[in-house]
């Protein structure tokens, strides 16, 4: 379940925001990933400046809308598959859209992505967290473990 928002003036004109407040509803990566493509999606992938602002703009309202929701980060379609050079300089370059969209926007979190055993990407939703030195943990990507539950 989620709720589905279109829209006339983007590429892909309709986005599902499923967020679940219950803990033991959220899912791994690859369970998102495939829950997406059931429903005739994909994961996000986002093309630009523009399309990150508009999600935020979604997530805010969805705050807004007094539905409760809390801390909780989404899924977006970037991932890193294999671990040959996680560790090495090159490892932001190794990032791609799941979705095999060829798009170079990144909205990487300050020091992120930490690579290493974390392959799958985040966008921060954490209004309630304590800022860290990249500022409020709201909208930017963070590289986590693809088993984590989101």
């Amino acid at each position: 379940s989620g709720q589905k928002v279109c829209y006339g003036d983007f590429k892909r004109s309709c986005y599902k925001l499923a967020y679940f407040q219950d803990l033991s509803r959220r899912v791994g990566f690859q369970e998102a990933r495939q829950a997406c493509e059931i429903d005739g999606g994909a994961l996000l992938s986002l093309g630009s400046e523009a399309e990150q602002q508009l999600i935020e703009n979604m997530l805010q309202n969805l705050t807004k809308s007094g539905s409760g929701i809390s801390d909780g980060d989404f899924w977006i379609g970037l991932w890193r598959s294999g671990d040959g050079l996680a560790t090495s300089s090159a490892c932001p370059d190794l990032y791609q859209w799941a979705d095999g969209s060829m798009s170079p926007f990144r909205n990487w979190y300050t020091d992120e992505p930490s690579c290493g055993s974390e392959a799958c990407v985040v966008m921060y939703h954490q209004p309630t967290a304590n800022p860290g030195l990249g500022g409020p943990y709201l909208y930017q990507w963070n590289d986590d473990r693809c088993n984590m539950k989101h």
